[in-house]
């Protein structure tokens, strides 16, 4: 019998069982209701979102679950199942640097909201998931989501829409309100990609996010058609964005756009430059600010742009059904993410080459890295023995053990 470790995604009737019952214990009194948001994972384009580029996320079945009653002064008080404190603040003290700790995610939503002009008030807030912490799989978006929704329906804004008829439009205006909470009030300069998988994907589907126009488009994601599972490793490195390192990357990036005289790294994607003419033009003396090394700065631009049009080729295999050869690509943006935006670690390392060399048919990293999980494209038949394979490399290397999930493609925040 296997020991591998599988993480569940709670039913949503248990999700908000756990978090209603945690609200009426904190609080003494049942929660106005109960909204909830899924993680995402990102099957390839990856630091792409914050350079205009492609990236192609889904929901994921595990999801974050918020109990939520309005108040009528501007009091936040905020609860959480993983935390071991309760949180409190009043929205007038809310401002960028004012804050720290896991409750910025929440009053930031509610904060960038009546930055935009909506009328917010104050609320109690009551937290459970099961979208696993720290393990890059937007567990920080997903409370950012839920919350967003929560805060729209007791406020009367009327940006999500319903069910079965979400307003477009308007989870565009809740994902700018999320990307300004965890830029502005928790301090992770993070693109738009998980917010935007949050609030706009669609059961069943991937998103193609363009992230210039922020115009999506749901692609089917049927991997069982083809026989095939993608295995989520949760590695149990601790991923943290908040340490300078992701911040550090995106400054290099926008260096450099600067010094080729374009917006964004997109534009060079779209205009085809050669690595050669890249390298020719980071190469001039004064070209990067101080700080910037030209080699740093052509290897990140590389794998900004190799992403791009991996997301571009992943997106005709799939529509053309071809989906096995994707396989190939994932392994290709971990080799670019552990070289040349050196993002990765040992036990993602190894996580990516023990499923392939357990049957996979490619692997990468996935989310911003240092630590974090990694996906598989493995065979339906194979799924158990390529875990068990990944597992058994784990402890040979002495690493905590690793957790699995199959993904599939999950609902939006409701």
């Amino acid at each position: 019998m296997s020991d591998t470790q599988w993480i569940d995604a709670w039913s949503i009737d248990e999700g908000r069982d756990r978090v209603s019952r945690l609200f009426q214990d904190r609080f003494g009194h049942a929660p106005a209701g109960v909204w909830s948001a899924p993680g995402r994972a990102n099957l390839i384009g990856e630091h792409t979102d914050y350079n205009g580029g492609l990236v192609f996320p889904f929901a994921l079945l595990h999801r974050t679950f918020v109990a939520l009653t309005p108040r009528e002064d501007s009091l936040v008080r905020v609860v959480s199942a993983q935390e071991d404190t309760a949180w409190e603040v009043d929205l007038a003290d809310v401002a960028p640097g004012s804050l720290s700790g896991w409750g910025t995610y929440v009053v930031g939503v509610a904060w960038a909201l009546r930055e935009a002009g909506y009328t917010v008030h104050g609320f109690d807030a009551a937290v459970a998931s099961c979208v696993p912490y720290g393990a890059g799989l937007s567990s920080s978006a997903a409370l950012e989501a839920a919350t967003a929704v929560a805060v729209d329906a007791v406020s009367g804004l009327g940006l999500a829409g319903g069910v079965d008829a979400p307003n477009d439009e308007g989870r565009r205006v809740l994902v700018d309100a999320c990307i300004r909470a965890e830029n502005e009030i928790a301090g992770a300069n993070t693109g738009g990609m998980d917010q935007a998988a949050a609030l706009r994907a669609r059961e069943g589907h991937l998103l193609l996010l363009d992230c210039v126009t922020n115009d999506v488009t749901h692609v089917p994601f049927a991997l069982s058609a083809a026989g095939l599972e993608l295995l989520v490793i949760d590695t149990r490195a601790p991923h943290q964005l908040v340490d300078g390192q992701y911040a550090q990357r995106r400054a290099t990036c926008e260096a450099a756009a600067v010094a080729l005289g374009v917006p964004s790294l997109r534009v060079i994607a779209d205009r085809g430059d050669t690595m050669e003419v890249i390298a020719q033009a980071l190469s001039v003396p004064g070209a990067l600010v101080p700080g910037v090394e030209p080699q740093v700065a052509v290897r990140r631009v590389r794998h900004v742009l190799g992403d791009i049009e991996r997301v571009r080729r992943v997106a005709s295999l799939l529509e053309e059904g071809r989906t096995a050869e994707v396989g190939p690509l994932l392994t290709s943006a971990h080799v670019s993410l552990r070289d040349d935006y050196e993002v990765s670690c040992p036990e993602l390392d190894v996580a990516v080459d023990a499923a392939c060399d357990a049957g996979a048919l490619g692997a990468r990293m996935v989310g911003g890295g240092f630590g974090g999980s990694a996906i598989a494209l493995v065979p339906h038949a194979h799924v158990q023995e390529i875990a068990d394979a990944v597992a058994t490399a784990f402890g040979a290397r002495g690493f905590a053990a690793p957790g699995f999930m199959v993904a599939q493609a999950g609902a939006p925040a409701w």
